[in-house]
């Protein structure tokens, strides 16, 4: 858990054409990693995390920086927005395999932890979907533009990461 900040509002980010993305995202999770997030764990106005997991086929670790809102509780969510892209991201295939991946590890800035990724649904899910829109209405564009129901993965800190 992490303090909440009083605002996370945020305006919609440039979002790059998705065959840029895999490069973009591997510069900002090397400089992420070289400065422990001093570059790269603020960006567009919102915070920003490392998440790894390992590949549910291929079994090889993936890093992914990722933008977070916290809810009432602290806790953090990521989206699996994909900018409105018909299919989710791999890494929330990724998360969704417990199988795979029943403990992730999440880095926020030079903390590091070993997370549960849980993927609320119905009731709960359209709560939070309401609270976070409320924060970052560009959220509301992306699930226009797509028939899927972009699902939003709450990261529950088990235990630290001892390197």
């Amino acid at each position: 858990m992490v303090d909440r900040p009083e605002s996370q509002a945020a305006r919609r980010p440039v979002n790059p054409p998705r065959w840029l993305s895999p490069r973009i995202t591997r510069i900002q999770v090397w400089l992420y990693e070289r400065t422990s997030g001093r570059v790269g764990a603020q960006v567009a106005g919102m915070h920003h995390l490392l998440l790894r997991t390992l590949g549910r086929r291929s079994g090889r670790p993936s890093t992914v920086c990722l933008p977070y809102w916290c809810d009432v509780e602290g806790r953090r969510i990521v989206v699996a927005s994909y900018g409105g892209a018909p299919r989710h991201p791999a890494w929330y295939h990724n998360l969704a395999d417990r199988s795979a991946n029943p403990e992730i590890l999440v880095r926020d800035r030079d903390q590091r932890a070993w997370c549960v990724a849980e993927v609320p649904k119905g009731e709960e899910r359209d709560a939070l979907w309401e609270q976070l829109v409320a924060d970052r209405p560009f959220y509301l564009e992306y699930q226009a533009s797509t028939e899927r129901i972009i699902p939003l993965v709450r990261l529950v800190e088990v235990r630290p990461f001892a390197s």
